[in-house]
């Protein structure tokens, strides 16, 4: 209470760190606890495939062929139960049509569905409040909702035996009986599901009925296993082996490639690094390890801060120390009292940075992207681990002023000789070069972070993305009147072209097929993806050719034997050029069948995907067929987007009026491939902010503690004809000097850091010496504005003052 200023600062800067941490470690509570509520959990694991193909580099993707999952149950008796899920890859959202017994017919877009396996709810737990999970998907065209779109369809009513009109591009339009509603846990898991689809009576069952019992192809499936209580994982995967070799042997080999099985706990399929993608993607190890290493040096900041001011007071609390030890005070005790004081001020911090946490989740939530909470009531554990966190803090942070306080002699500081020796003072300034290195590492982070997403945002990606309207083509009749409805908004004088294609940039594209060219067989065969798309599509999103052409309405020989290729497909097949590959062939095997495809056009290489990875072979097949598309991509010209799109809405519902009209920006799509990179960089860039004022406090007080100890020299100096601006100068190329050193230290440590995160992008900004000089002068200004108020205070002080007491 004496020294409020000093107290106030002190316990700000502990709970601003401890609120900083407490965030970050709520958010790797949350990662590292998916799947945690499954009662099967032990025995639970997903089953993975390691694609090999001579000259290809092996690939772990977490799909299997459709008949893996009955299959594996019948051979191994370890295995309890199986159970097949299935993503609506091609679908961001899917139609639910619903007619009530009175009233008009209801549209409703829902996304996060899966089709599933009667015996999915045997291995993964749901809270059922309506319907049996045993039985609830067991006959065809059954389904099972989420409370929230069962209310949003019925209301209060009760879901179960109502009928629904589900339309998917992938798994077709049908009727379902709703057998089933389910409560989200709250409670992460890698299978964000809203809606479950009975495998049976679909789509996606009649063509694995047509494809045959195919263990080497359509490896899109997500396969799970119940293994038996005591069952050993590695001794069941050494049978995989044998297993492949009796039921894939003889496709795979004429498809020119191999596989393997493998089992990953359901448990570490968020935080594993085996696959690329998954049901939902992974978290990245290294975005936790950042964030886990900010939380540490941020507190670790935070102690810093607290030990050197607590020093910077030591002359004030010099005599009370020397009083103590003439009474008979012993070392240990002020000991005790100073390190009581650390852990008393902490636990205040400690209250306030639990009231900061709880005002600042929703906000952290939406920075995140999670939906964390904390509990005075619910979270009694994590509280308490936080409290001990805290306490321990204390302790730590109030170690270095306890022991250096209570060493003081009383004898010398009574007479007023209190000095520093070189050691105390090394050991000060060294605290807080170590702050301004974690500073400066998180400022190159962040202008690292920025620099890659703004590159992403503004990449070449070797298409036109700008004033592109994607409109998704969900129904059967959407898809019967999209020719009338693509010329009739290629007639309005505001849009440049309209195109058709089953999928567009940026989304997932399940479709591809391994070509070789004349003189070759499927061993030498490169894997490529493919799109089907009208005579209009490469035009509206300006693809660029290299050799040929692309394909056109005045040829009428461009049918769906004709290919255009990208240059990565001319590589990888082993065309000499690109113009050398145009009039020539390529093929494809299946089940002993040769397709082949002229190549009319090889357009330049451009990013399907995001920059994440790299560019592949890829193909455009024609497809004359114009119901069979699922998006149309409209390239607008008109500058006022919002009237354009309402005289599309207007053609939409005057062809299809009981379908909700929507559409997305081609460039706001994509950009969603880089929303765990957006939220790293806002998360970092926060947390810089907080690392640097708490630095600054732990400058502010060395400055402080600095000036106090050279009062009588400034006041001297001032007496003598010193003028202000050189006392400055004096008391602040010191701490210049700090703050270079800790740049200099930094700047390795942040390019090895920012380099090996950087590594994640096939495409990336390079790290240049800009990013450093920018930091520097950053970190030198920081220091200059935090260390001028305490020099100028010193510098103008009456030298009077300072000096009567000699």
């Amino acid at each position: 209470m004496k020294n409020k200023f000093f107290s106030i600062v002190n316990i700000f800067g502990l709970s601003v760190g401890l609120t900083c941490c407490m965030l970050i470690a709520l958010y790797l509570h949350y990662e590292t606890s998916y799947d945690s509520y499954h009662k099967n959990i032990d025995n639970l694991y997903q089953v993975g495939t390691t694609n090999i193909k001579k000259g290809e580099k092996n690939d772990n993707a977490p799909y299997t062929s459709p008949p893996v999952s009955a299959a594996l149950k019948q051979e191994f008796p370890e295995i309890e139960e199986s159970a097949r899920l299935l993503g609506l890859m091609t679908d961001d959202k899917n139609l639910f049509q619903y007619t009530p017994a009175e009233g008009d017919k209801k549209s409703f877009l829902e996304d996060h569905g899966y089709v599933a396996d009667p015996s999915f709810f045997k291995l993964f737990t749901y809270n059922f409040i309506e319907g049996n999970p045993n039985i609830a998907l067991n006959a065809p065209n059954t389904m099972v909702l989420s409370e929230n779109i069962a209310k949003k369809i019925f209301g209060n009513q009760s879901a179960i035996n109502k009928v629904v009109h589900v339309t998917s591009q992938m798994n077709g339009g049908y009727d379902y009986l709703v057998t089933g509603v389910f409560r989200p846990v709250n409670s992460p898991s890698h299978i964000d599901a809203n809606f479950f689809l009975s495998f049976a009576g679909g789509d996606m069952e009649k063509y694995i009925i047509k494809n045959g019992n195919d263990f080497a192809r359509n490896n899109m499936f997500y396969t799970y296993l119940l293994l038996k209580q005591g069952t050993n994982k590695a001794t069941l995967e050494s049978k995989f082996p044998a297993f492949i070799k009796k039921y894939a042997a003889n496709d795979l080999k004429r498809m020119g490639r191999d596989k393997k099985q493998f089992l990953v706990p359901v448990r570490d399929i968020h935080l594993s690094t085996i696959f690329q993608s998954n049901v939902t993607p992974p978290a990245s190890r290294t975005y936790l390890f950042i964030l886990a290493s900010i939380a540490v040096f941020i507190l670790l900041i935070a102690c810093i801060n607290f030990m050197n001011l607590s020093t910077a007071r030591s002359s004030k609390r010099s005599s009370e120390v020397g009083i103590r030890k003439v009474l008979g005070a012993e070392k240990s005790s002020l000991v005790r009292q100073f390190l009581g004081e650390s852990v008393l001020m902490t636990f205040i911090a400690f209250l306030i940075a639990v009231g900061f946490t709880i005002l600042l989740l929703p906000l952290f939530n939406q920075v995140s992207g999670k939906l964390l909470t904390l509990s005075l009531g619910n979270d009694k554990v994590l509280l308490l681990t936080f409290l001990l966190m805290a306490l321990v803090t204390g302790f730590v942070a109030g170690s270095y002023p306890a022991f250096y306080l209570s060493s003081f002699n009383p004898v010398r500081v009574l007479k007023g000789k209190l000095t520093n020796s070189m050691a105390v003072v090394a050991v000060r300034k060294g605290l807080v070069v170590f702050q301004f290195i974690i500073s400066v590492v998180l400022i190159i982070a962040s202008v690292v972070i920025a620099r890659q997403m703004h590159y992403m945002r503004t990449a070449d990606l070797g298409f036109a993305k700008d004033q592109q309207i994607i409109i998704p083509l969900r129904s059967t009749n959407a898809k019967a009147v999209s020719n009338a409805l693509k010329n009739e908004i290629k007639n309005n004088p505001k849009v440049l072209s309209v195109g058709a294609s089953n999928y567009y940039p940026g989304i997932s594209n399940p479709s591809d097929a391994s070509f070789y060219k004349d003189g070759q067989t499927m061993l030498d065969s490169r894997h490529t993806r493919l799109n089907y798309i009208d005579e209009d599509f490469l035009h509206t999103l300006a693809f660029k050719p290299v050799a040929g052409r692309l394909f056109s309405s005045q040829f009428k020989s461009d049918t769906g034997q004709r290919i255009i290729v990208n240059e990565a497909t001319i590589k990888e097949v082993g065309f000499a050029s690109a113009q050398k590959a145009i009039g020539q062939n390529i093929y494809f095997d299946l089940q002993g069948k040769r397709y082949s495809f002229q190549i009319i056009g090889v357009v330049k290489d451009f990013h399907y995907e995001d920059l994440h990875s790299p560019v592949t072979p890829y193909g455009f097949q024609l497809v004359n067929d114009n119901t069979s598309f699922n998006y149309l991509t409209v390239h607008a010209k008109a500058r006022n987007m919002a009237n354009l799109l309402k005289q599309i809405e207007g053609i939409w519902n005057k062809m299809d009026p009981n379908e909700p009209f929507e559409y997305t920006f081609l460039d706001e799509q994509f950009q969603k491939n880089y929303a765990a990179d957006n939220r790293l960089a806002a998360i970092v860039g926060y947390f810089t902010v907080v690392a640097i004022l708490i630095s600054c406090l732990g400058l502010f007080g060395l400055a402080a503690f600095s000036a106090e100890q050279r009062i009588k020299e400034i006041g001297v100096r001032k007496v003598l004809g010193a003028s202000v601006s050189t006392i400055v100068s004096l008391l602040s190329v010191d701490f210049l000097k700090l703050i270079i050193i800790s740049v200099f230290i930094a700047s390795p440590i942040a390019w090895w850091v920012m380099n090996k995160w950087l590594q994640g992008f096939a495409y990336r900004q390079a790290i240049d010496w800009t990013i450093f000089a920018y930091t520097t002068i950053i970190a030198v200004l920081i220091g200059l504005l935090t260390i001028g108020s305490q020099a100028i205070k010193a510098a103008v002080a009456n030298p009077v003052k300072s000096l009567r007491s000699e």
